[in-house]
């Protein structure tokens, strides 16, 4: 060896299945821990019917127990087959592969996406992610899939479009163009946290509305120049494995002969998908003609034991929001075949079938780290870890007697740190509204602008925690595109490429809320950020 040169250990990584598996056993032994040493806390809640503050204490639960190993072990198939990512992939997954054996997909990103500019096509695939949140995790399910083909048909690398996809979903999450599930799940723990400073205290649907509609053009802009400047750079080209030689039977095709096959090409090309548009006209008009309540044959996606027409389409349970991925299924599927009998790119129903199906060829890990996966994140919800944790940093923030932008900031990087070990907007809002919306009232801010930071809050660290669900998408479909199978994308890696994006769009975030604020402009319809 020369004098000077060093010794490289070659490096090792563990596949995201491993490192779930790695993640399952730390949080079994972690719960007994702290376990041991009595972990606990009391977070308050809000007695809907006295409207009164009640304590809850929560522990820790062992899952060295037996009734700990007895639940991971009777379990493990309802978390699995529950795990919501697992059901809406497989279902998107059904019509976004028909699409694509058809040919649909490929004309039309290669007729229309094709010519639009990469910076335009990146701001709409942000801004399509962010205000699909619209619709809880849909996005995730939806995008992730279809925009990496789409990357990959027009030769941009997908492993860039399936970061896009999934920064957009993940760091916009809770803004859209109009209100939505989000509001369901927030508004009534904000509602009876107000009523405890100003019982006579109103919130509106569309509270948020202005300020949710500005948020996800401005994110969709920062995000646009985040992928295009410093993460397609670092992404790089997309360099496809090469094939070994194989020998063929040449003939002779005449220039004349082959010209007039690219004719008749275009010609079957443009009938698929004109016929295509019309069947896809005819479905959307069936779809929103399904959420028209009070009309012949209306209203069969609505759940009309609700009283308002929001919860009649984002409630717990709406038809609409439960059946969405399969609505969006359905689309492809019709569309799909529309084009491919047209196109005459199908032959019969076999041939059909036979190239849908090659699309699931690469999802058999997807399924095993599914169910890792779905393991683990029901395991650490069992142990009350995240909970205790919220519970805590809702304690410290009380504690913290500060007012105005201090106490705007705070709360926002102390949601966010929650989110970490405890997603989801419903559950963190049932701990965190009985502290933040109060002190923020007594701060003279409105609750309104108190839910806000809640979005804000919730979606700024939804990119980079294992503990969110629809992470495992992510990861796997890296995987899946990843052409160096020696080196696979482990968890580290995955949210070390949306590093960047987090932290930027972070102090977005937070300059968006603290301008806000300080200017006074209206967050909603005659609602500010002061009382």
């Amino acid at each position: 060896m020369k004098e000077g040169q060093k010794l490289r250990l070659k490096k090792f990584y563990f596949h995201p299945i491993t490192i779930y598996f790695m993640l399952i056993i730390f949080t079994v032994l972690i719960s007994a821990l702290l376990s041991s040493l009595e972990m606990q806390a009391t977070y308050r809640v809000i007695n809907t019917k006295t409207y009164e503050l009640e304590p809850t204490l929560v522990a820790v639960e062992n899952m060295l127990s037996f009734d700990g190993i007895k639940f991971m072990i009777s379990n493990a198939a309802k978390n699995f087959l529950s795990f919501g990512p697992l059901g809406s992939l497989i279902i998107s997954l059904i019509g976004i592969t028909i699409a694509e054996a058809t040919g649909l997909i490929e004309a039309f990103s290669k007729r229309y996406l094709k010519k639009i500019p990469k910076q335009t096509l990146t701001f709409i695939v942000i801004f399509v992610a962010t205000v699909s949140s619209l619709i809880n995790d849909v996005g995730y399910a939806i995008l992730i899939p279809l925009v990496a083909l789409i990357y990959f048909i027009n030769g941009r690398n997908p492993i860039l479009g399936i970061i896009t996809a999934f920064c957009g979903v993940s760091f916009g999450y809770g803004v859209s163009l109009f209100v939505g599930s989000t509001e369901v799940a927030l508004i009534n723990n904000t509602k009876m946290a107000a009523m405890l400073i100003d019982d006579t205290t109103h919130i509106s649907l569309t509270s948020n509305l202005f300020f949710i509609i500005v948020a996800s053009v401005v994110l969709s802009i920062v995000g646009t120049i985040i992928i295009e400047k410093i993460i397609s750079p670092k992404i790089g080209k997309y360099k496809k494995e090469e094939e070994f030689a194989t020998t063929e039977q040449y003939r002779v095709i005449s220039l004349q002969e082959e010209e007039q096959k690219q004719i008749e090409q275009v010609k079957r090309e443009k009938k698929g998908l004109r016929n295509s548009l019309i069947v896809g006209i005819i479905v959307i008009f069936i779809f929103i003609y399904s959420l028209i309540p009070n009309l012949p044959w209306s209203g069969m996606l609505l759940d009309m034991e609700e009283n308002t027409y929001l919860n009649q389409l984002f409630g717990e349970n709406s038809y609409f929001q439960d059946g969405f991925t399969y609505l969006v299924s359905i689309f492809f599927i019709m569309t799909g075949l529309a084009y491919g009998i047209a196109s005459k790119s199908i032959k019969n129903d076999k041939d059909l079938i036979e190239k849908a199906t090659s699309g699931f060829e690469n999802i058999g890990s997807t399924i095993i780290i599914i169910f890792i996966a779905s393991q683990f994140i029901a395991i650490l919800k069992r142990t009350n870890i995240g909970m205790i944790v919220t519970s805590w940093l809702a304690d410290l923030l009380n504690y913290m007697n500060l007012s105005g932008i201090a106490l705007i900031v705070v709360s926002l990087i102390l949601i966010a740190l929650s989110n970490l070990l405890y997603t989801g907007s419903a559950n963190k809002w049932l701990i965190f509204a009985p502290v933040v919306v109060p002190l923020f009232m007594q701060s003279n801010i409105s609750p309104q602008f108190a839910q806000i930071i809640m979005r804000a809050g919730d979606s700024m660290t939804n990119g980079i925690t294992p503990v969110l669900a629809s992470s495992v998408i992510y990861i796997s479909y890296l995987n899946i595109y990843n052409l160096n199978k020696e080196k696979p994308y482990t968890l580290r890696r995955a949210f070390n490429l949306v590093m960047p994006y987090f932290l930027i769009i972070s102090i977005t975030w937070i300059l968006l809320i603290i301008g806000w604020y300080i200017i006074g402009l209206p967050i909603g319809p005659k609602v500010f950020p002061t009382l």
